[in-house]
């Protein structure tokens, strides 16, 4: 599988000094990110992740389990390793970008210069909003419940037999996962969560503190997928902990106007 598979969705910058790699929610796709690139600023090259089972990728097999899935990625990730990059991960995205860099540090490849954790519990803590072998009427009923579908996609019954299937193989991937301690990170972690979220509330982002020496906790406006609502300010706040790790990348200069991206 060529990284081409996986990051088709990303705008190259040749002059970026730096990359944000980042891992959509359950369901998810690159559309989550679309409007990331143009927010973020130039020596910023955003590259979405498209797992397999949607969008461009929807002929694929979505996997089921993690550790399958963050070696896979890891391999795609190789040819990214030519500058600085960060990973960012929403709800699902989270844990698979968390273990995704315990992968990394396992093959002694490249880190992370920071990992970003977005609505999504520590990862000793359960991460499947239903089981995946809920009955459809179930599924849908958690899902509305959940604000992140669509509702002309959840009212759809040809749309939620594409959607369906690849929600339901995360989740299994989510309630199949298994937690193992691991030497914390020495990368910088910073962790956002939603102020209204009642999927993942606030007590369920301090667990994420025993993972690095140097975790940050925010909490901002929003329900559980305020990732869609405050695209603008997750940029600008991711772009302002980038800014201040580039005296540690060596090359790596992000440039900020008033507090927002350049």
């Amino acid at each position: 599988m060529t990284a081409d598979r996986w990051f088709w969705a990303r705008r190259p910058r040749p002059a970026a000094s730096m990359r944000l790699v980042c891992l959509p929610y359950a369901g998810g796709s690159t559309s989550v990110f679309r409007a990331w690139p143009d927010l973020a600023p130039p020596e910023l090259e955003v590259c979405p992740v498209e797992l397999p089972g949607r969008g461009a990728r929807m002929g694929e097999a979505p996997y089921r389990s993690l550790p399958p899935l963050v070696e896979a990625l890891a391999d795609a990730l190789q040819p990214l390793f030519d500058r600085p990059y960060a990973l960012f991960g929403h709800s699902m995205g989270g844990l698979v970008g968390f273990e995704l860099a315990r992968v990394l540090r396992r093959r002694g490849w490249p880190q992370p210069g920071h990992l970003f954790v977005s609505a999504s519990p520590a990862p000793s803590l359960s991460h499947a909003p239903f089981p995946y072998g809920a009955s459809d009427t179930v599924a849908k009923a958690r899902l509305k419940a959940l604000n992140g579908t669509p509702r002309e996609v959840l009212e759809n019954d040809e749309l939620m037999e594409l959607v369906l299937p690849v929600i339901r193989a995360d989740f299994a991937l989510l309630q199949t996962y298994e937690y193992r301690e691991e030497t914390p990170f020495e990368m910088p972690m910073t962790v956002f969560g939603g102020i209204d979220d009642r999927t993942v509330q606030p007590s369920a982002l301090e667990g994420w503190r025993a993972q690095s020496s140097r975790v940050d906790l925010r909490l901002l406006p929003g329900d559980h997928f305020f990732v869609h609502d405050l695209a603008p300010e997750l940029i600008g706040l991711i772009t302002d902990r980038l800014s201040a790790r580039t005296a540690e990348w060596p090359g790596a200069r992000l440039e900020c106007v008033a507090g927002r991206p350049a």
